[in-house]
């Protein structure tokens, strides 16, 4: 008798509860908050925000992930490297004066990774998609990049 193959939001129990604690900790913000730097050259917490929430879009988009594409045409500022990928322009999202836009795409991103969890299975794991990196062409895993992401968070 074959065991049924799980979804990957058994492999990965805990996403939503991290979801929620990075939700959490980022909507009581003040704008001061947002804006605050531990040091001159390190981004802001607001900027960090901004960056786990497209960092996931680009990196999900790459494995054309649930949900990824329609998020992808919500941002009108890309940027190709010199490989030929392609990266949101994370300063054409302005940091708001309040938490709410952060919040939403940190909301908009989480659904996504969460639909990608709740659809994919421990078999869409090993599939592949081809990235270059410093000329270097690679088959990249899925369940690489879904770890890389949820490390990144």
């Amino acid at each position: 008798m074959t065991k049924p193959d799980p979804s990957l939001m058994k492999i990965y129990e805990g996403w939503e509860g991290h979801q929620t604690s990075l939700l959490h900790a980022i909507a009581p913000l003040t704008p001061e908050q947002l804006l605050w730097r531990p040091a001159k050259q390190l981004q802001s917490v607001g900027e960090l925000a901004r960056h786990i929430s497209l960092g996931r879009i680009t990196w999900f988009l790459r494995m054309d992930a649930p949900g990824c594409a329609a998020l992808a045409e919500q941002i009108d500022a890309w940027d190709e490297d010199e490989d030929g990928n392609r990266h949101v322009v994370e300063s054409a999202l302005p940091i708001a004066a309040t938490a709410v836009d952060l919040v939403h795409w940190l909301e908009v991103t989480g659904q996504m990774v969460a639909d990608t969890l709740q659809t994919w299975h421990v078999s869409d794991l090993s599939k592949t998609y081809r990235h270059t990196w410093n000329g270097d062409v690679y088959d990249v895993s899925r369940q690489w990049t879904i770890w890389r992401i949820l490390s990144h968070d």
